[in-house]
């Protein structure tokens, strides 16, 4: 299946990897290296991961506090949310139609 990201969900992508460069040189990319590792196992394995409400489901990410949030549409894997585990825990909901 093929991921796609919301656009709001590349922006939270890229902002967190900005901020982990700029925090320390290299986290940035180990960053975005989990969170293709992340996307690559949801890919594999869509619906192997918990429900969070409706049709969202959640991968939580190795070595970093994020999740992926994400729902299964026919040939589509979307990535609804990169969402921080402890910031605003459901801000995501309002851009899903469940």
């Amino acid at each position: 299946m093929k991921p796609e990201f919301l656009p709001e969900a590349e922006k939270e992508f890229r902002e967190a990897a900005r901020y982990y460069e700029n925090e320390a040189p290299g986290v940035g990319l180990a960053f975005i290296i989990e969170v293709k590792k992340g996307v690559d196992a949801i890919a594999a394995r869509p619906l192997s991961f918990p429900k969070v409400t409706g049709s969202i489901r959640k991968h939580v990410l190795n070595h970093f506090p994020y999740n992926l949030l994400y729902s299964v549409e026919a040939d589509l894997i979307v990535i609804v949310a990169v969402a921080h585990q402890k910031r605003r825990p459901t801000y995501w909901r309002r851009r899903v139609r469940n």
